[in-house]
């Protein structure tokens, strides 16, 4: 197989989880001309990516209005200029079937649970389950191409940019409150109570909100205030991380295992970090990834609440230690 097309163009937590897929694609395809279908906003999280050869920008955003024809035109006529041996529909969605016929690929892959009629442009499909988690879905349509799968799972995530005047010492803890789901971020009221109890070490607050935040001294407030890449830079280089259920928590997830992932409606089972050392909180229970498939969780899940953040930082103190030099 000489080209090979990975069609993903977002969201940012799906393209994390699509990237052991596409690595263990690479490492049963090693000379193959791998490109990767993703949306511009998303693009900097392949960068650096050794299994990637291409990058083709789906630029979404400028397929509507008046001008629409002006810009997708010109990006039919690139896409059709690809002609890839193989599409890979990670995305399941009409449109991302629609690329891969565009590309005049000669095959193309998709899953079972895909929607809007796009499988019939498949030639093949695999089989996954409701269930499952994002990641051992690709990876089943990564094996409906041939590829091995086995338990070592590579995510050739970038370094990430370091943040102007920013010292990662003394350690701090990354907080990620936000989510587009409202029922799933933290309240000001818990945000302000995370950064009094574990004062004077510094909380950095992350992520995209229209909040006004009025927290602590020891608080950092990045909120809007940080790039895709600076983002991963504080999750490699912070002490731990907290975050609602989100794209940051997948990237932590696959980067480290000090992470609390905090779930209100949705099932860790399914949605929550792929990392077994890591941790996820759930209707007021902390548990280690690696327990949930025994546990007993109730599927109707409550908010965060201020007399959470007890629980949390018990289990995060130690691993955290106050600075001597603020002490």
């Amino acid at each position: 197989m000489n080209s090979i097309l990975i069609i993903k163009p977002s969201s940012l937590g799906d393209i994390v989880h699509t990237l052991p897929a596409v690595a263990l694609i690479r490492e049963a395809c090693p000379e193959a001309d791998i490109t990767w279908v993703i949306n511009p906003e998303w693009a900097p999280l392949l960068r650096g990516n050794p299994d990637v050869n291409h990058v083709h920008l789906f630029p979404r955003g400028e397929f509507s209005g008046l001008g629409a024809a002006a810009s997708l035109l010109p990006w039919l006529k690139q896409t059709r200029k690809l002609r890839p041996d193989l599409a890979l529909d990670f995305q399941g969605l009409l449109r991302s079937a629609l690329i891969g016929k565009v590309s005049g690929a000669k095959e193309i892959y998709g899953m079972s649970d895909a929607r809007e009629g796009s499988r019939w442009f498949y030639d093949c499909i695999a089989k996954v389950e409701y269930g499952e988690h994002a990641i051992e879905r690709y990876l089943k349509l990564a094996k409906c191409a041939g590829v091995k799968v086995d338990e070592s799972l590579r995510y050739p995530l970038p370094s990430g940019d370091p943040l102007p005047r920013f010292d990662e010492h003394p350690p701090f803890i990354l907080l990620h409150p936000f989510a587009r789901g409202r029922s799933k971020s933290l309240s000001n009221a818990v945000i302000e109570e995370f950064c009094r109890v574990f004062a004077p070490t510094r909380v950095v607050v992350v992520g995209q909100s229209y909040r006004k935040l009025d927290p602590p001294a020891n608080c950092v407030e990045l909120t809007n205030q940080t790039s895709l890449l600076q983002l991963i830079w504080l999750i490699r280089v912070a002490g731990f991380i907290v975050s609602v259920d989100s794209g940051p928590m997948h990237i932590a997830a696959a980067v480290t295992h000090r992470l609390v992932s905090i779930h209100t409606w949705t099932d860790p089972r399914r949605v929550g970090p792929y990392n077994p050392d890591a941790w996820i909180w759930k209707n007021g229970q902390l548990l280690r990834v690696s327990e949930l498939e025994t546990a007993k969780i109730r599927r109707r899940g409550r908010r965060f609440k201020t007399k959470d953040v007890a629980a949390l930082a018990e289990l995060i103190r130690p691993l955290v230690p106050v600075d001597a030099m603020l002490a």
